[in-house]
């Protein structure tokens, strides 16, 4: 059996001090490990010993910090946001001024596999465009006009369909979500 270099439980003093190194408040640092905040202050509090998970957590924080930072999502840069989904992980935030033809891109994975444009970090507007067809059926599907009623569009425009769809693809296990 394999044995790690991290202890078996923290201390209280432990999960506050990694906390205060993060600069977080109670109510954050809660988000961050997804507990609630009685339960960081109980831990705060504790004279016993705390374990489980958050454990291993806080010596990987403790090893990094800039892990938590890396985590966080931005402000919303532009009118409109997409996350590019994989189940119920963000591998990409997509901010997009359309007006403008402007894109902003921050990526939660390393894996470029998961990246909605791969390695590209500073992708265009065209490649955006091209982005949201790549989750779509082709323009030249058989009967698309028949697809396009089925989803009650007018005529073939992928953010329309993504807006439907979510960029969902037969047997794929990535979507996107837009917030306005």
């Amino acid at each position: 059996m394999e044995r790690f270099a991290v202890s078996e439980y923290l201390e209280g003093n432990e999960i506050k001090t990694i906390r205060k190194k993060l600069k977080m408040t109670q109510t954050e640092f809660a988000e961050l490990v997804h507990v609630s905040v009685k339960t960081i202050e109980r831990w705060e509090s504790s004279k016993k010993p705390i374990t489980g998970p958050i454990v291993t957590l806080v010596k990987i924080l403790n090893m990094d910090t800039r892990i938590a930072e890396r985590l966080k999502l931005p402000q919303k840069k532009y009118p409109l946001r997409l996350l590019y989904m994989y189940k119920n992980e963000i591998c990409t935030i997509i901010d997009v001024d359309e007006r403008n033809r402007k894109v902003e891109v921050y990526n939660y994975t390393n894996d470029y596999i998961m990246r909605a444009f791969g390695k590209e970090e500073h992708p265009d507007f065209e490649m955006y465009e091209d982005f949201l067809e790549s989750r779509c059926f082709p323009r030249s599907r058989d009967k698309m006009k028949l697809i396009l009623k089925e989803l009650d569009l007018p005529f073939y425009d992928p953010f329309m369909i993504i807006e439907k769809t979510q960029g969902k693809m037969a047997e794929d296990l990535f979507w996107i979500k837009i917030v306005r």
